[in-house]
């Protein structure tokens, strides 16, 4: 349900409640670091981080046109580049305890995951294989701490912090279509959207057993993941259940995860005299991942979502 008031009023409600609760996990993460917590509060204090950016830099996107769209542009690239700094650290730890997770897993079932006659060589190769991914997705992480940190004593990011606390009193609307109502307004621009997400999904390429599995085709999935989270944002700011949505969403979360994973392996698979027992259980590994992959990408497929007529959530 959209509500009642204007434009202004619906989307002016939820860009300050999103504004909000960006300053309260801004406020937590800054806590838990300066306790010593940061491991467990500060991780979760930096993803209502990124979601309170997400949500604000995405609805700034769809609609744009109700806001002073100078400010909204200026402000939706800052959010962007957050956001997007905030998660690698994250992200590498993900990858690396997903790829730990399941070399554990198919070294410890040769039987099933192994050809015939690979077993002891996939046994024999899985600790290096893990020895190595530790290394380089550990470097990476620290790495990316490091940008995190200085991404967080910048000018550039007080500046953002600065616009978001303003944005959590007063939002800058655009005096005209503000005062528009929500059915002729933040409706249609929502439908633009969702079609956009349609569009995306009708164009993803054929997947299934007959299909091989082709990296290539990852980043149009991710588009898809990426439309998906806009959609849903749209949505949710009108007042209307997303539940679906988000369920769908987890699944994309999936597919990028295991994409992603697929990738450090082949990557790590690629490093220079490593040992053929190494190599072999990062092959193996790297076609787990893919049959990840793929399932995420069928499961995706049977929700409906972003196919045919426009859902409410």
């Amino acid at each position: 349900m959209t509500g009642t008031g204007t434009a202004g009023d619906v989307l002016g409600t939820y860009l300050r409640a999103q504004a909000t609760a960006f300053l309260r996990a801004l406020r937590g993460h800054s806590e838990s670091a300066a306790s010593g917590s940061e491991a467990v509060d500060g991780g979760e204090a930096a993803r209502s981080l990124r979601g309170a950016a997400r949500r604000i830099s995405g609805s700034l996107a769809t609609f744009r046109v109700v806001t002073e769209s100078s400010w909204a542009d200026g402000l939706r690239t800052e959010l962007v580049w957050l956001s997007s700094t905030l998660a690698d650290e994250h992200a590498y730890a993900a990858r690396l305890a997903r790829l730990m997770d399941a070399l554990h897993r198919l070294s410890g079932t040769p039987e099933v995951s192994a050809p015939r006659g690979g077993a002891g060589a996939l046994t024999v190769g899985s600790a290096r294989a893990g020895a190595l991914l530790e290394r380089q997705l550990t470097l990476a992480r620290t790495r990316a701490h490091s940008a995190t940190l200085q991404a967080l004593g910048s000018s550039r990011f007080h500046a953002v912090a600065d616009a978001v606390a303003v944005l959590a009193s007063e939002v800058p609307l655009d005096p005209v279509a503000a005062r528009g109502p929500v059915e002729e307004v933040l409706v249609p621009l929502a439908e633009v959207a969702r079609h956009r997400l349609a569009a995306a999904v009708s164009a993803l390429p054929p997947t299934g057993q007959a299909q091989p599995y082709n990296a290539d085709h990852d980043g149009s999935w991710h588009e898809v993941r990426r439309l998906l989270r806009t959609h849903r944002y749209a949505r949710e700011a009108l007042g209307e259940d997303v539940d679906r949505l988000a369920a769908a969403g987890e699944v994309l979360d999936r597919h990028r995860d295991a994409a992603e994973a697929a990738a450090a392996s082949a990557t790590a698979a690629r490093t220079p005299r490593i040992a053929p027992a190494t190599a072999y259980a990062l092959g193996i590994l790297h076609a787990d991942q893919r049959h990840e992959v793929g399932a995420a990408r069928t499961a995706f497929l049977r929700t409906g979502v972003g196919v045919g007529a426009p859902s409410p959530g």
